[in-house]
């Protein structure tokens, strides 16, 4: 086989991970945002295509995985190629777990479904989550463009999820005090609301995969995080 014919393969090979990647990132949009749609409105029906459209995130996961050792074994690839594929696997990882998330949000619906969520409660976690998707999409698109200026630009804005998660957790906690009765349904959603906040953390992950990608080194400098529910309710001297 000629040179050509390789390159020619091992482009075809790389084009199949970046194709399997972006189709993951859209269903894991998809499943965030319509697990959400379904908590607010009690839509089981919703709630279950959510659950059943995991099976499909999993397998594309298991395919990326198989088909990039398959490619390191078959091109021993180095520098920029091998980061490339070793990217792919992350962000593979990254996007599944999110997935996970969306699913185990749809899942409390059912459990809430008798009492619903309040219409203050059910405007804050819609928010979170839109704070969530949209970090989400401009990751997956940068994902695209390959620029690590705008992936450093994501990382280092985690903390206006973590910020809105702090504010929501106290509102729950209020809602819990003032009456027993939203006990449950509170801390279901406080379950939902930490998933969103962790979607977050994962669109996070994948920008600093996507800057390693590029530049081959890691985003100096501790993420900056704005989660303070460890110290909601502390005394403090």
């Amino acid at each position: 086989m000629s040179p050509s014919h390789i390159y020619t393969a091992y482009d075809e090979e790389l084009k199949y991970l970046m194709r399997r990647i972006t189709e993951m990132g859209g269903l894991a949009e998809q499943m965030v945002g319509d697990s959400v749609r379904a908590l607010v409105n009690s839509d089981a029906a919703l709630a279950q295509k959510v659950i059943s459209d995991d099976v499909i995130m999993d397998a594309a996961e298991r395919e990326i995985g198989d088909k990039a050792i398959v490619t390191i074994a078959r091109r021993q690839p180095v520098a920029a190629d091998l980061r490339e594929i070793i990217g792919a696997l992350r962000i593979a990882n990254d996007l599944e777990r999110v997935g996970d998330l969306g699913k185990s949000n749809a899942k409390r619906v059912m459990a809430i479904q008798a009492t619903g969520v309040p219409r203050k409660l059910a405007r804050g976690i819609e928010h979170l989550c839109e704070l969530a998707l949209v970090q989400l999409k401009e990751v997956l698109d940068v994902y695209t463009t390959r620029s690590a200026e705008k992936a450093k630009s994501i990382r280092d804005r985690d903390e206006e999820i973590d910020a809105m998660y702090t504010s929501l957790f106290r509102e729950l906690l209020t809602y819990m005090m003032e009456d027993p009765r939203n006990i449950t349904s509170c801390t279901h959603l406080l379950f939902c609301a930490k998933n969103i906040e962790r979607i977050g953390d994962h669109a996070t992950n994948i920008a600093e995969t996507i800057y390693y990608m590029t530049t081959g080194a890691q985003p100096e400098g501790e993420r900056p995080k704005d989660d303070l529910t460890a110290s909601v309710g502390a005394v403090t001297e």
